[in-house]
């Protein structure tokens, strides 16, 4: 399904200062929180389209992608494994401290939300890609020592299974609120519990293979959809695959940034290739067939008789697929025509005799010398 514009979703305009984007993220947060709309699921989707778009444009490294790249430069790739969203209710309700402020604990109509969920850091990864990989798109599969659950107490860090008891301190909120008097009236706060780091719950036996934690240091393989069409120094975002949350918390994503390798023959121009192709003064004059190379081999090309140097031959749909699915570039064949260096004396004797005939003195069209008049105009 394809995605909406997340301007479009937040209804600002694409200018948008970041006060406008926050106050308008929190007009559409309190019309379709889920709270004020029970049994609604549509409410409770474009609740969390709202907080995607917000987690987007709030964050100007990532606006500046989308901006440019739409939602394949944050990861909105469709059945490639990648997704610039996949956040979670706890992923969205953490984010209300900063949006509404410690005292609505991140709910409404007196639901609590204020238990932390612990989540666990990105990973940044570079992947190398040649000009194929990107014309075609690839999969890739890459290992990365990262963070996983802890398989012997399942992530929660308890030994067997283990046992808790309450946080006395926030009796099991995860929270602890303070009420401050002031000249304006009375201050209420909230900030993470102190003693149990926001679990709201102590264990009392610790797993002996994470001390605690929940999760271990492991090698993993992961596999990578990468979509056709990315470019040097684009970032992609695959949604939880990032290190494990502590004590059974969400994962963090893995971020994954392209690096386009050097091609020995094309040089890319946006989604368009460009080839140098030397032809010599015969060729030239004569004309010939010769191959060119493209992403998937070389086609063969015709040079007309009479070519002049500084031509370009276009050829169609040759060059590299938008990452955005509109459409495809081409191939730009430069030709150059080469003037040799060094000539035998047959040869010097061959071009003088060749000087004299009409046919070999500069006759440019009108056209060809309209252009020229017109780069004398440019660098005058």
């Amino acid at each position: 399904m394809t995605k909406r514009d997340y301007y479009e979703i937040l209804e600002i305009d694409r200018n948008a200062s970041e006060t406008e984007i926050k106050k308008a993220y929190r007009k559409q947060a309190i019309r379709f929180h889920p709270d004020k709309n029970p049994h609604d699921h549509t409410a409770e989707d474009k609740f969390k389209e709202a907080a995607e778009a917000y987690e987007i444009l709030s964050n100007p490294d990532k606006r500046a992608r989308y901006d440019r790249y739409g939602h394949q430069g944050v990861g909105g790739a469709s059945g490639g494994g990648f997704s610039g969203g996949g956040m979670s209710m706890d992923d969205i309700f953490s984010q209300f401290g900063d949006i509404f402020g410690g005292a609505f604990g991140g709910g409404f109509g007196g639901q609590t939300r204020g238990r932390r969920v612990n989540k666990g850091s990105n990973l940044r990864v570079k992947v190398k890609l040649n000009l194929h990989d990107i014309a075609h798109g690839v999969e890739k599969k890459i290992k990365v020592n990262k963070y996983v659950s802890c398989s012997y107490c399942n992530g929660s860090g308890a030994e067997n299974g283990g046992s808790y008891t309450t946080c006395s301190t926030c009796r099991g909120a995860g929270q602890v609120t303070r009420v401050t008097n002031t000249f304006l009236g009375q201050m209420q706060t909230s900030s993470t519990c102190p003693t149990c780091g926001g679990d709201g719950k102590i264990i009392t036996k610790k797993c002996v293979h994470c001390q605690g934690n929940g999760v271990v240091q492991e090698e993993e393989i992961i596999p990578l959809n990468i979509p056709a069409g990315v470019a040097d120094g684009m970032q992609l975002s695959v949604s939880g695959k990032g290190n494990a949350g502590a004590r059974g918390g969400i994962p963090g994503d893995m971020i994954v940034l392209i690096e386009e390798e050097h091609h020995t023959d094309l040089v890319r121009d946006g989604n368009n290739l460009i080839y140098n192709l030397f032809i010599s003064f015969t060729d030239a004059a004569l004309g010939i067939k010769l191959e060119v190379p493209t992403v998937d081999g070389k086609v063969r090309i015709t040079i007309e008789p009479g070519t002049q140097s500084g031509k370009v031959l276009r050829l169609k749909g040759k060059g590299l697929p938008s990452v955005n699915e509109y459409g495809t570039g081409d191939l730009l064949v430069n030709i150059n025509v080469w003037v040799p260096k060094k000539l035998s004396n047959e040869e010097k004797i061959m071009l003088e005799k060749l000087s004299s005939s009409p046919n070999f003195k500069p006759n440019p069209t009108s056209s060809e010398r309209n252009f020229s008049e017109r780069l004398r105009d440019l660098f005058n």
